[in-house]
């Protein structure tokens, strides 16, 4: 009999299931907590872990965190909704297929410069502000491109969602990443910020350069497409404007405006509704447009928010803060250099129980910046080894709910995923503990 491998969706519900029996092996505690006037959240008070009444997540409790962590995932979902029924509706005005087709033509002898330009767009959306489950929304699109340049279409996931992870892993300015922990940390922003920038570059050409070589090579749906110039109309250029309006002005909202789910969702909800009439669908074939796109990406939305289920599980159970606290407790008496490694990795694994990049940062860094005092070595590398090992892990582990959406979406199973993308993921990780070693003398 052949064996199949897991759907998401048996995968995401096996390590809730996991999630659950874990918390009648660890035992329940928690550290004291207070406002960060620099960050204006709650952080952890170093050495004020103490064990609590062991608080075991029995049958109900595992039950209903599936829906609680749908609905604490809400926003995120409906972003990916509008946004992706917005992009549903493009494509079936036939610009989006012109705009890809007209842009390969374009780059018909140079298409290795077209997607080292298409990955530094995502890595940019990493940088500045964290893009992730934006990308979602976009399966059309890297569906279509993958087909017409001839690549595998885990190649493509790799140069856009891959490329916003490793740009926010690498990033000085992600104000959910890098930016957090600096001020929670309280390091000066621009001390180190030149030592970022040429790690966060060496990075990006790695990264980019690795899926340009290994993506045509390993092609597995690619589909030959004749390339020929293409007209494009004045009504299909005004919906390519708009929507390359749209991507410009939500980073923009984002970083200038504090803008946040509801505010992305509601821009590309008006930019689908114009679109699909400038594109003379009618209201009733916009809105029928819409609806297939919804039907489209619920899945994808559903996953998002069974990865959150996970972690309010552990939460429930106050076992969170017992793992963190076993992690970092025995880094203390090791050497320098032994001690950032061993940061680095606990960072990496802890990242598998708090998915959230800025909870992570709440919850680790108040620990990992006195412990850096006491090793006698820059916070830096505090807030280095969380943003590499922490932020990275998103290119592999199953509850991080952008990637399993994304790869569903695409047609791509977790184990082909990770079968392409781990030679990949284990070179940026080794730069970022290069780097995160190399810190110990450059911030000295």
């Amino acid at each position: 009999m052949k064996f199949s491998f897991p759907h998401p969706l048996v995968i995401l519900l096996s390590i809730v299931l996991l999630a659950a029996l874990s918390t009648f092996v660890i035992p329940s505690g928690t550290f004291d907590r207070i406002l960060d006037e620099n960050s204006g959240r709650e952080i952890v008070v170093p050495g004020s872990f103490h064990p609590t009444e062991d608080k075991n997540v029995n049958l109900y409790d595992t039950l209903l965190a599936i829906p609680e962590g749908i609905i604490a995932g809400v926003d995120i979902i409906v972003l990916i909704l509008l946004i992706g029924g917005a992009f549903y509706v493009v494509e079936k005005t036939g610009a989006l297929t012109l705009g890809i087709e007209a842009l390969v033509y374009r780059f018909r002898n140079s298409q290795s410069v077209l997607l080292v330009i298409f990955s530094g767009f995502f890595f940019l959306g990493g940088v500045t502000f964290g893009m992730q489950e934006e990308v979602i929304a976009m399966v059309p699109i890297l569906i279509l491109l993958s087909k017409k340049v001839d690549f595998d279409i885990r190649a493509m996931i790799s140069l856009s969602l891959g490329s916003a992870l490793v740009g926010g892993s690498f990033s000085p300015i992600n104000p959910f990443g890098g930016l957090l922990a600096q001020k929670i940390a309280e390091v000066d922003f621009e001390q180190g910020f030149a030592y970022r920038i040429v790690f966060a570059v060496v990075a990006f050409v790695i990264w980019t350069g690795f899926h340009l070589r290994w993506g045509r090579s390993k092609a597995l749906n690619a589909e030959k497409a004749e390339l020929r110039p293409v007209k494009i109309s004045g009504s299909n250029g005004l919906i390519l404007a708009l929507v390359a309006a749209g991507m410009v002005i939500m980073p923009w909202g984002i970083l200038q405006k504090d803008w946040g789910y509801n505010e992305m969702s509601a821009l590309f909800f008006v930019i689908g509704i114009s679109c699909g009439l400038i594109g003379k669908l009618g209201l009733n074939g916009t809105a029928r447009a819409y609806s297939q796109g919804f039907s489209e990406l619920i899945f994808a939305g559903i996953i998002v928010g069974l990865a959150r289920s996970v972690y309010l599980i552990l939460e429930k159970a106050q076992v969170i803060d017992t793992l963190i606290q076993g992690m970092f407790s025995p880094l203390e008496t090791l050497p320098t250099a032994f001690a950032t490694v061993g940061i680095f990795f606990s960072q990496a694994l802890i990242h598998g129980i708090v998915p959230s990049t800025s909870g992570q940062a709440v919850l680790t860094i108040p620990l990992a910046a006195p412990l850096t005092d006491l090793l006698g070595v820059s916070r830096q590398v505090a807030v280095l080894t969380y943003q590499y090992a922490g932020c990275l892990m998103d290119l592999i582990i199953p509850n991080n709910g952008a990637l399993m959406a994304v790869i569903a979406a695409a047609g791509v199973a977790y184990n082909q995923w990770i079968n392409y993308v781990w030679k990949s993921f284990l070179l940026v990780l080794g730069i970022g503990l290069i780097s995160s070693i190399l810190a110990l003398f450059w911030f000295a």
